[in-house]
């Protein structure tokens, strides 16, 4: 029973659009959160590239053929499902959720959950490390890149280059500073995993609530019906459990082993909420930022439960591998 219950960063999360809602930030303080936002922003996204370790995102070479259709998956299927299912039933969402929804659909997928999947459903953990790591490495250019060619007959006279331009001075530019001092600050890093991560959630929820704050103000919770919650959890599972049915199918059509199979499904199936804040917050920057990120919140817990049990089911049937010890090479990304 437990597993159906939210995790404890969405708790945090549905708490921080709950303090956004009540007390949103307005006026001169409203200024100060959003510059407090985008430094935070900046630094999650540093110590993402401080952590990253070169030899796993190389070690993948090994196997294109697995990455290569996960990243597919990531950025192809997910993007054309999304559009497929607007193009079905346009009215079903209001049109700022659509916007979520294919937001949701151009993420990256995550890196810590994808990978400790994998290691619970005993399958191959170093290929989810590389897997993983280069979907959020690629998802900070092909992200907001999608999002332009996709989106941009939602966001009326905005410029497209000028969003890629933002996400690549904001977010790039932190990563690759922070990977480029990996060797003087890496140990560092290692060691202080878990104050980092405390920094990491902070910042999330920062950009949340600066977000959401916005969006109270202008009154974003009148144009809310409270039945579109039950149809974006419905759109949200179709994706989800469309897109594992199909990375089941064809990583046994392809005749891939079991545990590869098990990297396909999880990490091609997976959108990280982690990365998804920072860009939602960069790209859709005073357009109503707060409703978009609702499709992200909500796909963040469906795919926690679905796929813990996924990976119990798997484990049940599977021999435990013999490299279930190249965990530790987890990033420690939050999911």
């Amino acid at each position: 029973m437990k597993r159906f219950l939210p995790d404890t960063f969405t708790l945090l999360l549905l708490s921080t659009v709950l303090l956004a809602t009540i007390l949103p930030a307005t006026g001169s303080f409203e200024h100060v959160m959003h510059l407090a936002s985008n430094i935070a922003i900046a630094l999650l996204f540093f110590l993402h590239g401080a952590r990253l370790s070169r030899e796993a995102a190389l070690s993948g070479f090994r196997q294109p053929r697995l990455h290569l259709l996960t990243l597919s998956c990531t950025f192809i299927l997910f993007p054309a499902l999304g559009l497929l299912l607007q193009a079905v039933a346009p009215g079903l969402l209001t049109p700022q959720l659509w916007l979520g929804v294919l937001f949701v659909c151009t993420l990256p997928s995550t890196v810590q959950s994808s990978i400790a999947f994998t290691s619970i459903a005993r399958g191959n953990v170093p290929a989810a490390i590389c897997g993983a790591t280069a979907s959020n490495l690629l998802g900070i250019i092909i992200t907001p890149l999608l999002v332009t060619w996709l989106l941009h007959r939602h966001q009326d006279g905005s410029d497209g280059l000028q969003q890629v331009t933002g996400i690549l001075l904001q977010l790039l530019l932190p990563f690759v500073l922070g990977n480029v001092l990996r060797p003087w600050i890496g140990e560092w890093v290692t060691r202080n995993k878990g104050l980092l991560a405390v920094v990491d959630r902070g910042g999330i929820l920062l950009a949340v609530y600066a977000a959401f704050s916005a969006a109270v103000v202008q009154g974003v919770w009148h144009l809310f019906p409270p039945q579109q919650l039950a149809l974006l959890v419905l759109v949200n599972a179709i994706l989800l459990g469309g897109v594992i049915v199909l990375t089941t199918y064809a990583s046994r059509a392809l005749r891939f082993s079991r545990p590869d199979e098990i990297v396909l499904v999880f990490c091609g199936s997976k959108k990280s909420l982690a990365s998804g804040i920072p860009m939602a917050s960069v790209l859709f920057a005073g357009s109503g930022v707060g409703i978009v990120l609702l499709p992200i919140m909500v796909f963040h817990q469906m795919q926690l439960m679905l796929c813990a049990a996924l990976a119990r089911r798997y484990a049940a049937g599977t021999p435990e591998p013999a490299h279930g010890a190249e965990a530790e090479h987890l990033t420690g990304k939050p999911v």
